[in-house]
């Protein structure tokens, strides 16, 4: 519940409210209080007590037209007959009035967040896994591939990041569960497109950054994308940084700067793992130990070793973050299947340049015989990608390549794996069915010395054509059907 009264205090406290509009007249003060038991920005989801949110670039007047809402908040005047609330910035609005209508819940949480591009995911679900060893299983997670806000139901996400106003309805439920921390990917969207405006968080961790999502609709340079990623550190109690990160520079002295407390990981920083295996490892420094994961590849201990800090922080023993990290699976991350001829296949949600060349160097010095790579890249979205994954191709010249769909959206599959073979001095294969190239791929390889590595979509349900999730097994599933 939120007042009409208590709703424009919190927008001119931040400076974002700029006049009540109605009837061609404007008001810096309304007479009448509201009862708003319900925040909307879906104009079909609305009744006589919704406070309703006029956002996004596409919204048009006649959604407002038979709205049962009494009053809507936006950055422009449609002039109808319902009084408009016009504010600087709607996103940001909705994320103020968010917080107060679900009274604050994230400051009923100890919410641990994770950026950088790639890792997030899997780091969410070995923070998760740690932390639920520490509070007897009362963790709550938002993350790319799934959420649950009560620990045992799991649902799949839509965005990393979800929407303000679907985000603090969240946080609202999981403290209602019972949940005492919460575990978030925080995306550089989030923060380009204020989902999280004025959200503060007890923990903040940066894995990594490198080129991606980079395009007309996302992010127009590598500079904006950076700056968006580190919003996260002027948001956050303590910090846990990665020091062989590029950049690193600016984070270091952000942080000493601000005087936030941190702590860094990697080469030339106290954090270390001194010793690496294929599934285990040992650290020095704030966290001492040696672990297990089930997990391949040295990354994937980096970012064992950075939830490990930031859970440390929330009070995490050394005994659960090494069961918690024992634990741990991650969906779609270098998952393993056996085919009867005793190759391997590997799902990974691998699906940009620099999280597919991590994992094909992790793979490659496993298999001495055939490796098939089944691959696809977005439409409409991170373009950069497709050079990145030409590069990879040509970087590693043992590769057997099946191009294929991977929510393509509104551009052919065929031009954007023409687009990737066109990096590539050798030849590609295409496939634009998904299944048949995940069969094809499969019926290649024959002994133990082979494996197949299906790339790009992980654990997701769907493909994404015309702007529609058109139903789809999942690559797990997929291959299962053809082992």
């Amino acid at each position: 519940m939120i007042k009409l009264q208590e709703a424009l205090e919190i927008l001119k406290k931040d400076e974002n409210f700029h006049e009540i509009a109605f009837r061609k007249e404007y008001y810096y003060n309304w007479e009448e209080d509201f009862d708003f038991d319900q925040l909307s920005y879906d104009s079909r989801n609305t009744s006589a007590s919704t406070l309703f949110f006029a956002k996004g670039l596409n919204f048009k007047a006649e959604y407002l037209e038979d709205l049962a809402a009494p009053f809507y908040v936006s950055e422009i005047d449609y002039e109808v007959d319902i009084p408009a609330v016009i504010v600087s910035n709607v996103k940001r609005a909705m994320s103020l009035l968010a917080q107060a209508f679900y009274d604050y819940p994230q400051n009923k949480l100890k919410i641990l967040a994770l950026t950088g591009t790639k890792g997030k995911t899997t780091s969410a679900y070995f923070a998760k896994s740690i932390l639920d060893e520490m509070n007897g299983q009362k963790t709550a997670l938002l993350s790319t591939a799934e959420t649950t806000l009560d620990g045992k139901n799991f649902f799949k996400s839509e965005l990393t990041t979800p929407e303000s106003l679907d985000l603090l309805k969240m946080m609202r439920q999981a403290v209602d569960n019972g949940m005492t921390h919460l575990v978030m990917e925080v995306s550089s969207q989030a923060y380009k497109t204020e989902r999280v405006y004025a959200i503060n968080f007890d923990v903040g961790v940066f894995l990594n950054i490198s080129p991606d999502h980079i395009g007309p609709v996302e992010h127009p340079t590598l500079e904006d994308y950076f700056y968006c990623k580190r919003q996260l550190l002027h948001h956050s109690s303590y910090f846990v940084a990665n020091s062989e990160m590029t950049h690193f520079n600016i984070i270091k002295q952000e942080l000493e700067t601000l005087g936030i407390p941190h702590a860094f990981y990697g080469e030339n920083s106290e954090n270390q793992i001194v010793d690496s295996q294929a599934h285990d490892f040992t650290t020095k420094g704030l966290v001492n130990g040696h672990f297990d994961i089930r997990l391949l590849g040295k990354f994937n201990q980096e970012n064992a070793l950075a939830t490990a800090l930031a859970t440390q922080h929330l009070g995490a023993s050394v005994a659960q973050i090494k069961a918690g990290l024992a634990k741990a699976v991650v969906p779609g991350r270098m998952e393993m299947l056996t085919t009867r001829d005793g190759a391997r296949v590997y799902v990974d949600y691998a699906h940009n340049g620099i999280s597919l060349k991590n994992l094909v160097s992790v793979v490659e010095p496993h298999h001495s015989g055939k490796i098939v790579l089944v691959l696809g890249a977005t439409g409409n979205k991170g373009e950069s990608r497709r050079k990145d994954f030409g590069h990879v191709i040509e970087e590693h010249q043992r590769l057997e390549v099946i191009l294929t769909q991977d929510d393509s959206n509104h551009e052919d599959p065929k031009v954007i794996a023409d687009e990737i073979a066109s990096y590539v001095t050798r030849p590609c294969d295409f496939e634009a069915d998904r299944a048949q190239a995940i069969k094809l791929a499969i019926q290649r390889v024959h002994d133990k010395d082979d494996a197949v590595i299906i790339a790009g979509k992980g654990a997701d349900k769907f493909q994404l054509i015309n702007d529609e999730r058109v139903p789809y097994p999942g690559d797990r599933t997929v291959a299962e059907r053809y082992l």
